[in-house]
């Protein structure tokens, strides 16, 4: 008797406590002050990837964390654009940044992101988040971003690390993981961490290529490293990944070039840059004239005077923006040759560049962390609108800038 009493007991005991579990104060979420946010880029990353190769751990991170459909890269959709405007909310006509090569009317010389003189503050204008994190008192350190290496605003990252493409994605990580475990009056609030991958792979060898899938599991295991290293430093509940792409990738062919130098005198005019998109200036000044020849033959592009160009593309206000832009139909490639020049040479197996609308340009975003919703998914959005996003994760004023607030409403934890 006394034995069923004390079952009874227990068990009376036990419902009563999981009564009372649902009303006891739940953990206070991490203060943003107290957040650390790390945004991880994974170049060339088409937004269907992730359906198509099935990385396993992007893909847990996108279902259980919040996922785009695809994020739209800006105009013209090149690396280093692109890199710098996710940092700074700015179109790359504001920042400066109008291309990976680019000419300077003003300063009478070219840029070239792979040059050690495109480190120099002169060609960088805006202010990218780990500038806008330093001002505000918090730490920001940046493994391989584009525009890390320059000081801009007089301001460096508290850390660095110039892009070095022999570094492995393992060590990129463990650089990473190295930084948040220093104390936490030294600890980072913000970290960048970039990959090359699956940019060159799909370059070499096509957009959906074998290689690519190879580059594609290179890098989510990397990511899935950085997940568990954070597990292990028990900061699951402080981190917030940001993961996102600067491009897509959209395949080339031998058959699809457009030759310049069989449609003008390429004598007669400055080739700033050229690819899926090509900038001209005629030397005589004359833009009419060339303009007129270009429209003329304008087969598979087409020809914008700067002043003219779509709205939608925020490519008018610079004047590192050449007088004549021809954007590239998609999957055609533009050089400054004659075909049978051409024809001598190696072609890309795929590229990027092209109108930031078509879906194959599109890149990937997803937000993991405490500081975001779960098991989300929203409609296709601008990159513009990751900075805004970033300072509202770490409690920062952002910088003036191009983007809005809509990241923040559809995603962030109020």
């Amino acid at each position: 008797m006394m034995s069923r009493l004390r079952l009874g007991m227990v068990w009376f005991s036990v419902a009563w406590l999981l009564m009372l579990i649902p009303s006891l104060p739940a953990t206070p979420p991490v203060p943003p002050h107290e957040r650390i946010v790390i945004l991880v880029s994974l170049d060339g990353f088409r937004w269907d990837y992730l359906q198509k190769f099935q990385p396993t751990n992007l893909t847990k991170l996108a279902a259980e964390g919040v996922r785009a459909k695809r994020l739209i890269p800006a105009f013209p959709s090149l690396t280093f654009p692109n890199h710098y405007t996710i940092v700074t909310g700015l179109w790359p006509e504001h920042h400066g940044i109008i291309g990976n090569h680019f000419y300077d009317p003003n300063f009478k010389t070219n840029y070239n992101a792979f040059n050690s003189g495109s480190s120099e503050s002169r060609w960088w204008a805006g202010e990218p988040i780990w500038v806008t994190a330093i001002k505000q008192g918090r730490t920001a350190n940046c493994m391989f971003w584009p525009g890390s290496q320059v000081e801009i605003g007089g301001v460096r990252p508290n850390e660095w690390r110039a892009f070095n493409k022999n570094t492995t994605p393992t060590e990129g990580v463990d650089t990473v993981l190295g930084w948040l475990e220093q104390p936490s009056e030294k600890r980072p609030s913000f970290v960048t961490l970039y990959f090359h991958e699956p940019d060159s792979a799909a370059h070499q060898n096509g957009a959906t290529s074998p290689q690519v899938a190879e580059a594609v599991a290179l890098v989510d295991a990397a990511v899935g490293r950085l997940v568990a290293g954070v597990g292990q430093r028990k900061l699951d509940d402080v981190v917030n990944l940001v993961i996102v792409s600067d491009h897509g990738m959209a395949d080339l062919s031998t058959n699809r070039v457009v030759t310049l130098g069989d449609i003008v005198d390429l004598s007669r005019v400055q080739t700033d840059f050229s690819g899926a998109t090509a900038g001209l200036r005629p030397l005589d000044g004359n833009v009419d004239a060339l303009h007129a020849a270009l429209k003329k033959k304008a087969k598979h592009f087409r020809v914008y005077r700067r002043e003219q160009m779509p709205k939608r593309f925020h490519f008018r206000d610079n004047d590192r923006i050449p007088p004549l832009v021809l954007v590239a139909d998609e999957g055609w490639y533009i050089t400054p040759r004659t075909a049978a020049d051409q024809a001598k040479r190696t072609l890309l197996k795929a590229t990027h560049g092209f109108d930031p609308q078509l879906a194959s340009m599109g890149g990937l975003f997803i937000a993991n962390g405490p500081a975001f919703r779960s098991g989300v998914t929203i409609a296709s959005v601008e990159n513009i609108h990751v900075y805004n996003l970033l300072c509202a994760t770490l409690g920062l004023k952002p910088a003036p800038n191009d983007g809005d607030n809509r990241l923040v409403k559809k995603i962030l934890v109020k």
